[in-house]
């Protein structure tokens, strides 16, 4: 396990999936983030690459030839290199291998660095393609924050706060898949009241999302979080049934349509790299 820390957070990592594992506020005394128990979900905050969600029939086509690929990629399951660690940075990277190439014959290089400033943690996604032919991926985070995260309140408790929205549209989801359907959910004063129903159906997918901060707040103490993204076209709502969290997904990139070719060219928010460019996403969370 890695620990970065400065006056105001600890936060724990491991080189497994480079993956984000306790974020603890050392004023609130508070660890914000899911326990990963796997009577629910056994993880904490994976990095979904190169692919979003699942493929029609867990595959896809490249210059005629079909590759398999789990369900949210490979990145997460793979031991990253550790580039850099100091007292409030840690640097993790991950390219391809003659394993990866097998699924994914694509050259790449992900980096994920870990930041503290202040009461925020940022994470910064950075792709490089360091092949000579363009590299298409997808990625998406994954984090599972606690819910309660306090002693003295329930689910019912806590709601979301948009910093835009007053209403959302989100993709309904088939076997995997993104349907044809949508559907609305009004909010009142900006806000998503949280309650395991709302996960039944799996996750909520949005296409159209104007918010750039999300709030994790309750109605019974002032403790809560803000999530901010930029620059995600896609974002994803989840839980596990009745499970004690909810997820909070920027995604660039997405879950392939029920009626998806399978050509990965033509995947909805799939990006196109050129050889020797970079990618770079970030989101941030700040505790109180």
């Amino acid at each position: 396990m890695i620990t970065i820390e400065n006056d105001y957070l600890r936060v724990n990592l491991a080189a497994k999936g480079a993956e984000l594992q306790g974020l603890f506020s050392k004023e609130t005394n508070i660890e914000y983030l899911w326990n990963a128990d796997s009577k629910y979900w056994g993880k904490h905050s994976p990095v979904l690459f190169p692919i979003v969600g699942s493929l029609k029939n867990d595959s896809f086509i490249y210059n005629g030839k079909n590759y398999a690929l789990p369900r949210h990629g490979f990145a997460r399951d793979h031991v990253f290199s550790v580039e850099k660690i100091s007292e409030t940075e840690a640097v993790f990277t991950l390219s391809q291998s003659e394993d990866t190439l097998k699924i994914y014959p694509f050259y790449f290089e992900l980096k994920l660095r870990y930041r503290l400033i202040d009461r925020k943690l940022n994470l910064t996604y950075e792709v490089i393609n360091n092949g000579t032919d363009e590299l298409l991926f997808s990625l998406g985070a994954h984090p599972a924050f606690a819910v309660p995260n306090t002693p003295d309140t329930t689910y019912s408790d806590y709601y979301l706060a948009f910093n835009s929205d007053d209403k959302l549209t989100y993709w309904e989801l088939n076997d995997g898949l993104v349907a044809n359907t949508t559907s609305n959910i009004e909010l009142n004063g900006h806000k998503l009241e949280l309650r395991h129903e709302l996960f039944y159906n799996d996750a909520l997918v949005f296409k159209t999302l104007q918010s750039n901060c999300i709030s994790l707040l309750n109605t019974k103490n002032d403790f809560g979080l803000h999530f901010h993204f930029e620059d995600f076209p896609f974002f994803g709502i989840w839980a596990a049934k009745d499970a004690p969290f909810v997820c909070l997904e920027p995604w660039c990139g997405v879950a392939d349509g029920v009626d998806h070719n399978q050509e990965l060219r033509h995947k909805e928010g799939i990006i196109k790299l050129s050889p020797n460019e970079n990618w770079l996403r970030f989101w941030e969370v700040e505790c109180f």
